[in-house]
C-alpha cells in the first residue's frame, strides 16, 4: 500500500511549489514527479546509510522551498536532517569538515543564485582534497543546487552555474532531466567518493514518469540518446531536453537528442558516435554564450571529429547578459525555434 503525507499549496520566493504528494513507501515501479523522486532518494539513502546527513536553508521545519526534503526531518530525526544559518559558505564548510570526520553530507544550497557565496569553500577545497591526499581521504560530499530558470523566478533564483563547477577540476557534474535520472544520479552521487554537484532543472520538478526504484539507472559519466535521428544531432541536459525532444517532434529534419546526464565526467564518446552519423551538432544550454559549457563541445566535437563534420557546430543559448526580470525570461531563454534556426543553418552549409 501506498501511503500519501498529504501538504496544502504554497509558494515560496515566487516559485510555484510541486504539484503532488511526497510518497513515504513505494512500490519498486511507480510514476513520480521529479521532486518526488528526489525526495525518494534522499529518503532511501538516508534509511541505508546512518552516516548521510540532510541540511541546509530550511530544509528541516519547511521541507525546502520546493517542499523535497518534506518529511525527511519527522523520518530521520533532528540529528540527521536539520536546518542551518543563512550562510552558504559555512553550509560548505561544514560539509567538508563532517566528511573528514566519516559522515557522508548531502547540503542544499536553496537557488542556484545563492552558491556564489560558497565559491570559495567549494573549489579552494571540497574540490581539492582528494588530490591534496593523493586520494587517501573521501569527499563523499553531494552538493544539490535547485538550477536553471523557466519558472519565472526573481532576481538571483534562475541561473545557469554549470560552467563554474565543470572548469572546476576535482567536481563531479550531473545534470537529470527525468525523474528516472534525478533518483538514481542523485543515489550514484552519494555513493560517490568524490564530491558531486547535483544541479537540479526548477522547471522540471513537476514532469512525471514511472521509476522503477530496484533496477540502477546509467551510472555519472553516460550519457542518453532520448531520440534517434539522421540530419542533426543536438547536444542538451536538464531542463532543455524536452525543448529539444519538442523540437524534433516539429522538424522538417531528422533530430537525434543526446543527453549528456553528466557534465564531468562527460561521456564523449556517445556524442562523438552520434556526431558521426550525422555529420552536423547543435549544442543547446541556457547560460550565456560566451564560455559556456556548448563552447568546450563545440571545440571538443571540432578538434577530434572534424573529417566527420558536413558544417560548423553551432550553439542555441541564452544571451551574454546578466539573467533577466521574469517577464523576460521567455525571450532569453532558447527554445524549440532558436534551435530549429540552428538546425537549418547547420543544414545549409556545405
Amino acid at each position: 500500500m501506498t501511503q500519501i503525507i498529504d501538504r496544502p499549496p504554497l509558494r515560496g520566493d515566487g516559485t510555484p511549489e510541486p504539484d503532488g504528494p511526497i510518497l513515504t513507501e513505494l512500490p519498486s515501479v511507480t510514476t513520480l514527479t521529479m521532486a518526488q523522486a528526489i525526495n525518494r532518494a534522499l529518503h532511501d539513502a538516508m534509511a541505508g546509510d546512518d552516516r548521510v546527513l540532510v541540511f541546509g536553508e530550511d530544509v528541516a521545519a519547511l521541507g525546502g522551498v520546493f517542499r523535497i526534503t518534506e518529511g525527511l526531518a519527522q523520518t530521520f530525526g533532528e540529528q540527521r536532517c536539520f536546518d542551518t544559518p543563512l550562510a552558504e559558505s559555512a553550509i560548505i564548510g561544514i560539509s567538508v569538515g563532517l566528511a573528514l570526520r566519516g559522515f557522508i553530507p548531502v547540503p542544499e544550497i536553496q537557488f542556484d543564485g545563492f552558491a556564489y557565496p560558497a565559491f570559495d569553500q567549494m573549489v579552494s577545497h571540497l574540490a581539492k582534497y582528494r588530490m591534496r591526499t593523493r586520494g587517501q581521504v573521501d569527499m563523499p560530499v553531494t552538493v544539490r543546487i535547485p538550477s536553471f530558470g523557466g519558472i519565472g523566478a526573481v532576481e538571483h533564483h534562475s541561473e545557469s552555474t554549470e560552467t563554474y563547477w565543470v572548469h572546476t577540476a576535482g567536481l563531479k557534474v550531473v545534470v537529470p532531466s527525468t525523474p528516472s535520472d534525478a533518483y538514481w544520479l542523485l543515489r550514484h552521487a552519494i555513493a560517490a567518493r568524490d564530491p558531486v554537484i547535483y544541479l537540479e532543472p526548477k522547471r522540471r520538478y513537476w514532469g512525471r514518469e514511472a521509476v522503477n526504484l530496484t533496477a540502477p539507472g546509467p551510472p555519472i559519466g553516460k550519457a542518453t540518446v532520448r531520440r534517434t535521428g539522421d540530419d542533426v544531432t543536438v547536444i542538451t541536459y536538464g531542463g532543455l531536453v524536452g525543448t529539444a525532444l519538442n523540437a524534433a517532434e516539429i522538424a522538417d529534419r531528422s533530430l537525434e537528442v543526446v543527453d549528456l546526464r553528466s557534465l564531468s565526467p562527460l561521456d564523449f564518446d556517445t556524442v562523438a558516435a552520434s556526431v558521426r552519423k550525422t555529420g552536423r551538432a547543435v549544442v543547446m544550454h541556457e547560460g550565456a554564450r560566451t564560455l559556456g559549457f556548448g563552447a568546450e563541445l563545440a571545440a571538443r566535437i571540432s578538434e577530434e571529429l572534424f573529417y566527420d563534420l558536413e558544417s560548423p557546430v553551432l550553439r542555441a543559448t541564452g544571451f551574454d547578459t546578466p539573467y533577466p526580470p521574469a517577464r523576460l525570461e521567455k525571450v532569453w531563454l532558447p527554445g524549440v525555434d532558436r534551435l530549429l534556426d540552428c538546425v537549418e543553418t547547420a543544414m545549409r552549409r556545405p
